[in-house]
């Protein structure tokens, strides 16, 4: 059975496996450290890549993949302040310091160890 998963060129393999499995509540599926690691968590596969990993390669035309960006993995809470105070006590940094609210919902977008961005999303009850 095939499957749909994300990747993220990551810095740091151990702090993004820290991250996702201990702040985010991923559970590791497969270790190759320092060079990758898969996290999952309610369905979705993330394929941390770091350098080492044929998922961060420097590409043919030379360009080099890098972490960063504004494509965002996105996961859905249940009570967004809470999980907000929470990831401040933790240290964790946000790319958005405040929550923002919208027609949908409310987010705010913190940053994994490597700079990607992943939003924090409450649906409108």
């Amino acid at each position: 059975m095939s499957s749909v998963s994300v990747r993220y060129i990551i810095n740091d393999v151990a702090a993004a496996m820290q991250f996702y499995a201990s702040i985010l509540g991923f559970t590791v599926e497969h270790d190759a450290s320092p060079a990758f690691v898969a996290v999952a968590r309610d369905g979705v596969r993330l394929l941390l890549s770091g350098d080492g990993s044929s998922g961060k390669k420097t590409l043919a035309d030379g360009r080099t993949q890098e972490a960063g960006g504004w494509n965002r993995l996105n996961i859905e809470v249940a009570d967004l302040p809470a999980e907000v105070a929470r990831l401040k006590a933790a240290g964790v940094p946000f790319r958005t310091p405040e929550i923002v609210s919208g027609p949908g919902g409310s987010q705010v977008i913190i940053d994994d160890p490597s700079g990607n961005p992943v939003e924090l999303f409450q649906p409108r009850s």
